[in-house]
This record gives structure tokens, C-alpha cells and sequence, in this order.
């Protein structure tokens, strides 16, 4: 008979694993890890968590979702809020470009909704020009990359 004490810690190392942040890479804020980011996808459904990368400031996957429907996802890294392809948007393109403007944005276009995150360029105030990740729900700025 084995200890129980020998089956218990490798499932609390393991536990204490998932749950810790990284930070590499991150500039200092939180982000979710691989481990993390399949346990939040599990949890709210998903199955078959196929080619999970952390890419463009966001992981993204292929997964299916509880319909039994093949769908692009991506989880936002800092707040593991899951955006999915076919997730209506509470936005319009509009919206969007009035939101970037308002936030100091100019010459905004290419605004392009997919995977369940708004995608735009623009050129920031220092005239350099970027991509821009938007929250379809709320308008927050998830992502913003030198285009």
C-alpha cells in the first residue's frame, strides 16, 4: 500500500504550479500560463484545445466549443477573459474608431472584426503606425503592436 502523503504532494506541486503567474515577457504584469490557460478554456467548455500559442500578445487556440462547433479562440493574457469566434460583439466599427480617437489615436482604419476581438491600425500621436487589439464588450485596449 503506498503512502498517501506520496500521492498527495506531486497533485498539490502540481496544483500550486498552475496556479503561479508569469512574468517573463510580460512586462511585469500577470499573465496566464499554458497550463492555466487549458484549465480557464476547460472550465468554460472547450474540449480538444488544439495548437495552443502564445501569439501577437494573446494565446490562441483551435478548440471546440460546447456545441460541438470547431472555433478560433483567444484568451487575453493579463485578465484570461476568453473571446471565440461567433461571440456577437456589443460594438460597431464605428465605435471602435471613435474609441481609438478618443484615446489619442489618428488615421484609424482596417478596422476588422475577427476570432471575437476588434482589430484596427491607426497611427499613435508619435506618428509611428500599429495594430491595435480592441475588447468587443467594453472597448478596452487589449493589444497594441508596431505595424
Amino acid at each position: 500500500m503506498r503512502n498517501s502523503t506520496a500521492l498527495i504532494l506531486p497533485a498539490l506541486l502540481a496544483a500550486a504550479l498552475a496556479a503561479a503567474p508569469a512574468m517573463a515577457g510580460s512586462g511585469g504584469k500577470q499573465t496566464l500560463t499554458e497550463p492555466q490557460v487549458r484549465a480557464l478554456l476547460a472550465e468554460q467548455g472547450f474540449t480538444r484545445i488544439d495548437d495552443l500559442e502564445f501569439e501577437d500578445g494573446m494565446w490562441e487556440t483551435d478548440a471546440t466549443g460546447a456545441d460541438g462547433n470547431r472555433v478560433d479562440v483567444r484568451v487575453d493574457p493579463a485578465s484570461g477573459k476568453v473571446f471565440a469566434e461567433g461571440m456577437v460583439s456589443r460594438l460597431s466599427a464605428e465605435d471602435v474608431k471613435a474609441r481609438l480617437t478618443a484615446a489619442g489615436y489618428s488615421k484609424v482604419h482596417d478596422v476588422d472584426y475577427d476570432d471575437g476581438i476588434w482589430e484596427a491600425e491607426a497611427e499613435r500621436p508619435d506618428g509611428k503606425d500599429v495594430k491595435i487589439r480592441v475588447d468587443p464588450t467594453d472597448g478596452r485596449i487589449l493589444g497594441i503592436e508596431n505595424d
